[in-house]
């Protein structure tokens, strides 16, 4: 074991493991989106868990950061909320805030996230850019809401983890980057009744089509 200081407390962990699963553990909230407890290679894709370590030049990633003996972390300074207020302000200029209609509605992280860092969800000062595409339909039970989509990559883990392959992968480039099925040729053998994608989306992405589950229903009736 060894002994860390975050934001002036003094926190026992097992070296080598992520600073930000170690803070969270231990009722230290850092923003955050695309992580997932215990990910062996995070993505760090979402850009929000940044923090200050003393020594370090410049804000480190606590989701990649392995922690190390008398790591001494701060995670609340002003330039820190800085930059996670202008993370979080160009991840909503390319979302539809639509949150009357959005099944996460109440319970999304984009929300609880806009809370905490005091941004409104509007993405001013920044331009709203939308895809084109505003409902995936390809997916045999599954509708995809690339408007909603934050591509923090938490489906595609866990149904690799639960299945032992993804149905799910990133296609395109840029802006235009979208979470597709494309080259898997039967999504409904893994998706039937597994749905774990669905509950870790943090922003409703990814919703079950309701003809899809009253088919299911007519077919267990029968």
């Amino acid at each position: 074991m060894i002994f860390i200081n975050v934001d002036e407390k003094k926190i026992s962990c097992e070296e080598g493991r992520t600073l930000l699963d170690v803070c969270l553990e231990n009722g230290i909230y850092i923003p955050n989106l695309c992580h997932v407890k215990g990910m062996q290679t995070p993505p760090a894709s979402c850009r929000m868990c940044m923090v200050a370590i003393d020594g370090e030049k410049k804000p480190a990633m606590a989701c990649t950061t392995r922690v190390r003996e008398n790591m001494t972390v701060m995670t609340d300074t002003p330039e820190i909320r800085h930059l996670q207020r202008t993370a979080l302000r160009l991840l909503l200029s390319v979302h539809d805030i639509d949150c009357k209609n959005c099944s996460a509605n109440k319970h999304c992280e984009l929300q609880n996230l806009s809370r905490f860092l005091k941004v409104g969800l509007k993405a001013a000062p920044y331009a709203t850019l939308l895809k084109e595409t505003a409902i995936d339909r390809t997916h045999p039970c599954l509708d995809y809401y690339p408007n909603r989509c934050l591509l923090c990559g938490k489906c595609i883990h866990v149904c690799r983890q639960k299945n032992g392959q993804s149905v799910f992968t990133f296609a395109r480039r840029g802006f235009k980057t979208v979470i597709s099925t494309f080259g898997f040729d039967n999504p409904d053998v893994f998706c039937g009744e597994c749905l774990a994608c669905v509950e870790i989306c943090p922003v409703g992405a990814l919703v079950v089509r309701k003809d899809a589950v009253n088919s299911n229903q007519k077919e267990e009736d029968t």
